[in-house]
């Protein structure tokens, strides 16, 4: 695959740019301000020319009216608005495929991945290092059951696949230049980007933070959002729930034999046993919810495959704000050829990549 960039309006387009922050925004129009000031901060203390990527996924408050005048004032901010929401790991891939830096720095909007951190994961970047993500040691104002449940997601994640994804890491990470190249050549559209980065491999290192509570807004990860993003987490990178759909199956195959055995053993020998509906209800439902279920297994792969085969893009891009030009799209067909294969797009709609 071809990846295209676009080129900064803010620091020229002969510049090479050092650094590329990446921030998701939905619905943050509460917040902003703070974000805003704080990356300016950080972008005077990096210690090299940096832009920072405002990547609006659908919002429907304030946020885009925001971030269009402040970018339109500050040459370092650019901003891409997606059409509609495409969520949270799509509205990542559209910020690191535009992305011009020699490092990438992915984190989230809400503040609680503190932007100063990002200065330690360029301090372990500068030791060597392809990937370095922020580990938090410590989570403030989260419930003791999110708690629970974001360590259990971890282990059993760790469990069912072979991939190392390290535990109670996020998406907030610093990309170098050949995992940057490397996430652009990947394309699958059910998207889990840690572990993406977990499976590329490259030498990788962690920088422990303590994650602090959301002052402001409401999370943009509620119960059933956490679990279609570990379902789909499992699905992506593991096949053992299909391995154990196979064993399953086939236990409850065998133990239906063994009490077909036993009661043809109780109606030759008239041992006594008797007859009743209860047991029979308990048994047929039983493995009417173990069928289901299992069913259920085998059509989240299905459905995986089923949006891979659609080959359509990761995303739509609406607006851009603070770039040169517009990214066109790469052909389906072509998207391994040279440049001389893209085409242009309406001005109004634009996809950064196309699968």
């Amino acid at each position: 695959m071809e990846a295209t960039v676009i080129q900064g309006t803010g620091t020229g387009a002969n510049v090479s740019l050092r650094y590329s922050l990446v921030l998701p925004i939905y619905n943050e129009e509460q917040v902003l301000p703070r974000l805003v000031e704080r990356i300016r901060l950080l972008i005077h203390q990096l210690d090299g020319e940096t832009e920072a990527i405002f990547v609006d996924d659908g919002s429907h408050d304030g946020s885009v009216r925001y971030l269009r005048c402040v970018v339109a004032a500050e040459p370092r901010f650019r901003l891409i608005e997606l059409s509609r929401n495409f969520g949270h790991q799509i509205a990542i891939t559209a910020g690191m495929d535009a992305a011009q830096g020699d490092a990438v720095i992915v984190m989230d909007a809400d503040l609680q991945d503190p932007p100063e951190v990002v200065l330690d994961l360029v301090a372990k970047w500068k030791e060597g290092f392809e990937i370095v993500y922020a580990r938090r040691v410590k989570r403030e104002g989260e419930s003791l059951f999110k708690r629970f449940t974001a360590s259990l997601f971890y282990r059993l994640l760790e469990k069912m696949t072979t991939v190392d994804i390290p535990r109670d890491v996020g998406d907030f990470r610093l990309v170098g230049p050949k995992a940057l190249r490397t996430f652009r050549q990947m394309p699958e559209q059910d998207r889990f980007v840690r572990g993406m980065f977990g499976w590329m491999g490259f030498k990788q290192a962690a920088v422990p933070f303590e994650r602090p509570a959301r002052a402001l807004g409401q999370t943009k990860y509620p119960f059933w959002k956490m679990v279609h993003l570990a379902a789909h987490a499992i699905v992506s990178f593991s096949e053992r729930p299909l391995r154990l759909a196979l064993w399953g199956g086939l236990a409850i195959s065998a133990l239906a034999v063994a009490f077909g055995a036993f009661a043809i053993y109780a109606w030759a020998f008239e041992t006594g046993v008797v007859a009743g509906w209860t047991s029979t209800v308990m048994i047929v439902s039983l493995l009417c919810g173990i069928n289901l279920f299992m069913t259920g297994v085998v059509g989240m792969y299905v459905g995986s495959i089923h949006a891979e085969v659609k080959r359509r893009p990761l995303y739509v891009i609406d607006r851009l704000t603070g770039f040169d030009r517009a990214m066109p799209a790469v052909p389906v067909k072509n998207r391994r050829s040279s440049r001389k294969s893209r085409i242009g797009v309406p001005a109004n709609v634009r996809t950064l990549r196309q699968l």
